[in-house]
């Protein structure tokens, strides 16, 4: 219990130098415009940053507070790397459970290297697990969440939908219940990167982005896919040696699918850091939280007609329990 203590202790401790070296980092973006040593193109896109942030308040109601007003030159590609871990044979993902993010199923690190250690004591344990990088997170309204680096140089619809889907964490977020929160912040994006196009965009950058909507589509349906195809293996009668082999050879396939949907692309890589790592339950284990309930939400901002409508709706869903909450989206849902 005291060597389980400390390790909590380490962990918020490195949470909380994180966060603090983020916000002592940042500068309002103003200053960063105003500053003669700041590169014409960050100037650029920080300006692009600004109008996304006021079209997120004057067109979809999202809050107009201190987030993403500031900006952060980070020296690392994320800002946070995520453990996500299995046991050997069962796509249920570990839990950690945390004071204001509730229960989830990923654990966070400002540093690689301790993402990375961490990894290794999980395996050690037998489990499967992904690190994966995080170019941004919502501190869910308690603090002013900064631009960064780390993705302020996404194209100008890509940016949007950022900033929507992070924005519309603080709007309502449910601990422990990371299906119905990504699935709203999804249907947020999803429709406030419509209007963004509709007002801002121009003819190539909608094909560009109805381009990238498609293929992250595509993905994830071969990702759904496999994950269903493990499901069977895990839920059969078959001996675990059996179930070993038979996962690897579902790993195996769902390669070999990946490099027939880039050659259906054309060749677009833009996957193929997923496969970097060894191919785990960890990879798949969160695949259908950020969709599972899209649906529902985006049938349920159609009926409302506008954002304020829709949020409140959402509110008194989070109200109700879980299994309440499952049953009114499933209604949604179906036909």
């Amino acid at each position: 219990m005291l060597l389980g203590g400390c390790t909590q202790l380490r962990y918020y401790t490195q949470a909380a130098q994180g966060q603090y070296a983020l916000w002592s980092g940042a500068r309002p973006i103003g200053d960063w415009l105003d500053d003669p040593a700041t590169e014409p193109r960050l100037k650029v896109r920080l300006a692009k940053a600004q109008q996304i942030r006021r079209f997120a308040v004057s067109e979809l109601d999202l809050p107009d507070n201190g987030s993403y007003k500031n900006y952060a030159a980070l020296r690392r590609p994320f800002v946070l790397w995520n453990v996500v871990a299995t046991p050997e044979l069962s796509l249920q993902p570990l839990q950690w459970c945390f004071p204001i993010a509730g229960c989830v199923s990923y654990r966070g690190y400002y540093s690689k290297d301790e993402a990375l250690a961490y990894a290794e004591q999980l395996r050690a344990q037998h489990y499967d697990v992904q690190v994966g990088g995080v170019p941004a997170y919502s501190t869910l309204g308690w603090f002013d969440d900064p631009l960064l680096s780390t993705f302020i140089n996404y194209n100008d619809a890509e940016l949007a939908r950022l900033i929507f889907h992070e924005l519309a964490h603080q709007v309502v977020y449910v601990p422990g219940d990371s299906a119905f929160n990504e699935s709203f912040a999804g249907a947020v994006e999803e429709a406030g990167v419509q209007r963004w196009l509709a007002r801002e965009g121009n003819d190539a950058m909608r094909a560009s982005y109805a381009q990238y909507a498609a293929r992250r589509q595509d993905f994830l349906a071969l990702l759904l896919q496999y994950r269903g195809r493990l499901e069977a293996v895990y839920a059969s009668d078959a001996s675990d040696a059996d179930k070993r082999a038979r996962k690897a050879q579902v790993f195996a396939a769902l390669k070999d699918a990946y490099q027939v949907l880039k050659q259906r692309w054309g060749g677009f890589a833009g996957y193929d850091r997923w496969f970097e790592q060894p191919l785990s339950n960890a990879h798949l284990a969160s695949v259908s939280t950020y969709n599972e309930f899209l649906p529902a939400f985006k049938k349920l901002l159609e009926e409302k007609k506008n954002f304020r409508a829709f949020y409140a709706a959402v509110h008194t869903m989070a109200q109700m329990n879980k299994p309440e909450r499952r049953r009114a989206l499933e209604q949604l849902s179906s036909p």
